[in-house]
C-alpha cells in the first residue's frame, strides 16, 4: 500500500523546506518494509500504554517551537529534576563526606582513610578513589588545601574534571546522514533509549530514521514501532528472524533516499561474554561499513546505572570489541549508585552522550558535566 505525507526538514542553513514523501514501497529494497508516521498524524492519547513501561510513553512532547524565553523558563525546570533524581547518589556519597568532615579541624589520615571508604562504597571504583585521593594528597602538600570544609568543594572539582572526558564535538551535522548504533547488554533500556533519542535529536530540527535491526527478541520490533509512531518517525524493519545486517543495509539505502539526517540502529541485547553473540554484533559493524565507508560515526553503549561496577567490565568488553564512541547512562533517578559515572569516565576515557533520569520523554539529556556535577553537590 502506498502512503504519501509531507514533512518539514531544516537544511544546514536553518531554512526550512518541505518536500512530497515519495511513495513508501519504493524507497527501500524489496526485502525491507517500511513504517512511516507522518506529521499530521493524531497525537496519543493520554493514559495510552504502548510499552512495558507507560510513563515513558505517554510523556508529554515538548514544541520545538518554543520561543528562546520559554526554553530560558524550562532549563530551571530541568535542573531541578536533576538534582531531585540524584537524590539516591548524593545521599550515598556527598551526604557521607559532609558527615565525614562535620566538626573537623584538620585533614589527617584517619579522615583521608574514611573518605577512601565512601568513595568506595558510593561506587566510583577502587581506582577512581585512589587517583582522587592521590590528587587531595597533592593539595594538601601543596598547601592549597587544609580546611576539611572545603574538600567538598575540591571533591567536585575533581569529579568535574574527570567528567569533562575529551571527546570531538557532538555534531549530527558532520555527516550526512550521521549513523549510529545503538548496542548494550539485555534489559538496560536501549529500545526506550533510542525513543527518546529519536525525539530529543527531532526537536532539534533533524530527521530521524530508525532501524529495527533486533530481530530475534520477542516483539522488539514492534516495540520501536511503537516509538516510532509516538516521536512520529519513520521505522525501516524486515520480519522477525530475519538477519539484523541486512536490514542495516537496507536502512543505509532508505536513508541515502530519503535525505534522513540521523540514522539510529537498534541491536539485540548482546551479553559481553558470549563471544558468539558478540560476533553477530561485529557483523552487523562490517556491514555497516561496508556499505556506507565511514559509518557508523558514533556506537553508543547503553549502560544501566542501577548495576554499579558491573558496568565498568561491560565497557571494557564493548569498547575492546566494536570500538564504541561514547556511553548513554539510564536509570539514574532510581540508584544511589550514579557515582559508576565517574569511574566510567576516569578509568576508560569514554565520553557519556546522553543520560536519563526518569520516565518522562524529555528526560534523556545531552549530558553536561558542570550540569551534572552542581546537581550532584
Amino acid at each position: 500500500m502506498l502512503k504519501w505525507f509531507k514533512r518539514k526538514h531544516k537544511n544546514a542553513s536553518g531554512e526550512e523546506r518541505t518536500f512530497q514523501q515519495v511513495p513508501i514501497d519504493s524507497q527501500v529494497a524489496p526485502a525491507a518494509e517500511t513504517v512511516a508516521y507522518g506529521v499530521e498524524e493524531e497525537e496519543p492519547r493520554d493514559g495510552e500504554a504502548t510499552h512495558e513501561n507507560a510513563n515513558d510513553c505517554c510523556a508529554p512532547v515538548a514544541s520545538h517551537t518554543e520561543s528562546p524565553e520559554t526554553a530560558s523558563q524550562q532549563q530551571k525546570p530541568y535542573f531541578k529534576r536533576l538534582r531531585d533524581r540524584l537524590h539516591q547518589t548524593r545521599e550515598n556519597f556527598v551526604t557521607r563526606v559532609d558527615r565525614l568532615v562535620l566538626g573537623r579541624k584538620t585533614i589527617d589520615a584517619d579522615l583521608l582513610d574514611d573518605l577512601e571508604e565512601v568513595l568506595i562504597t558510593a561506587d566510583l571504583g577502587v581506582k577512581t578513589s585512589q587517583v582522587l585521593l592521590r590528587k587531595v594528597a597533592d593539595k594538601i602538600e601543596r598547601k592549597e588545601l587544609s580546611n576539611p570544609e572545603r574538600l567538598r568543594d575540591h571533591l567536585r572539582e575533581e569529579i568535574r574534571n574527570i567528567l569533562a572526558v575529551p571527546a570531538a564535538p557532538w555534531d549530527p551535522a558532520r555527516h550526512h546522514p550521521f549513523v549510529i548504533m545503538i548496542i548494550g547488554v539485555n534489559g538496560v533500556g536501549k529500545t526506550t533509549t533510542i525513543g527518546k533519542l529519536a525525539h530529543e535529536l527531532k526537536q532539534t530540527g533533524l530527521k530521524v530514521l530508525l532501524v529495527a535491526a533486533d530481530t530475534f527478541r520477542a516483539a522488539a520490533i514492534e516495540q520501536l514501532e511503537l516509538w516510532g509512531e509516538r516521536v512520529k518517525v519513520p521505522v525501516i524493519r524486515q520480519k522477525s528472524g530475519s538477519d539484523p545486517s541486512a536490514v542495516a543495509f537496507d536502512a543505509i539505502d532508505a536513508a541515502v533516499t530519503r535525505d534522513v539526517d540521523v540514522v539510529l540502529i537498534d541491536t539485540a541485547g548482546r551479553m559481553h561474554t558470549k563471544v558468539n553473540l558478540m560476533e553477530e554484533l561485529k557483523k552487523v559493524l562490517r556491514v555497516i561499513q561496508k556499505k556506507m565507508p565511514g559509518a557508523p560515526h558514533e556506537v553508543l553503549l547503553v549502560l544501566d546505572a542501577t548495576t554499579g561496577q558491573n558496568a565498568l567490565s561491560q565497557v571494557r568488553m564493548f569498547k575492546q570489541e566494536m570500538g564504541i564512541t561514547g556511553l548513554i547512562l539510564t536509570k539514574l533517578d532510581g540508584t544511589a549508585k550514579g557515582g559508576i559515572i565517574v569511574a566510567v569516565s576516569e578509568e576508560l576515557q569514554l565520553p557519556v552522550r546522553y543520560i536519563g533520569i526518569g520516565e518522562r520523554l524529555d528526560d534523556l539529556r545531552p549530558f553536561d558535566p558542570e550540569e551534572f556535577t552542581r546537581a550532584l553537590f
